[in-house]
């Protein structure tokens, strides 16, 4: 049961962000990357994007990587298509979660990604809600190719903690990825583990109703 709650991390994509992987695996088999589900997925993936997203890669190392792996010759705009096709929107409910949560307690966001999908994922809240940035929605702001780390290490967690003086048991992390989960969870922090199909408006924050009185 999740009690004494004051700060809750929040996890980006597939949380906040509505987002398909699938559709990126899709058009890179589309462009001439057969193996990229051996390379990339919600679960695994390979050094490339490791490196891709702690920041050890450039953004044209990254592009150029991909040119490399596939079969026949692709543009970096195909490779560009391609990488931000997981990217879908962000519900506006989820929005107002955000704030209205923030008037009762702290909130970092915790995000594996990288500086490509950081501008496409702005402009995408940008354009669709008038808000320049996702940052403007949290106290602390954490993504892994800006800080050289990602989830599930436990480093990126315990920094977290101690940059911003929490306790890991008023500490509640959310995250559609199990391995994420599973890390925050040894460091002694609350978790909610947001399988497939479960959204924090539906499941998690949703209004109260008369039988939850």
């Amino acid at each position: 049961m999740i009690t004494g709650i004051k700060h809750i991390i929040f996890d980006l994509g597939g949380v906040l962000l509505n987002i398909d992987y699938m559709l990126t695996e899709k058009a890179f088999v589309d462009a001439g990357v057969k193996h990229f589900a051996q390379l990339y997925s919600q679960m695994q993936q390979s050094d490339i994007f490791d490196r891709w997203e702690t920041g050890r890669m450039t953004r044209q190392e990254f592009i150029s990587t991909m040119q490399q792996a596939a079969d026949t010759p692709l543009t970096e705009a195909q490779v560009l298509h391609a990488w931000n096709a997981m990217l879908l929107d962000f519900p506006i409910r989820r929005l107002q979660i955000l704030q209205q949560l923030r008037l009762h307690y702290d909130l970092l966001l915790l995000s594996n990604t990288n500086e490509i999908h950081e501008e496409v994922f702005n402009n995408t809240l940008m354009q669709a809600h008038g808000f320049p940035n996702i940052g403007v929605f949290f106290d602390r702001v954490y993504m892994s190719h800006r800080v050289g780390l990602r989830k599930p290490m436990p480093e990126i967690f315990e920094r977290v903690l101690e940059e911003n003086g929490l306790k890991a048991a008023q500490t509640l992390f959310i995250d559609d990825s199990p391995q994420h989960i599973a890390a925050a969870s040894a460091l002694g922090i609350q978790t909610i583990y947001l399988e497939k199909g479960m959204t924090i408006e539906k499941d998690v924050f949703r209004p109260k109703t008369p039988t939850d009185q």
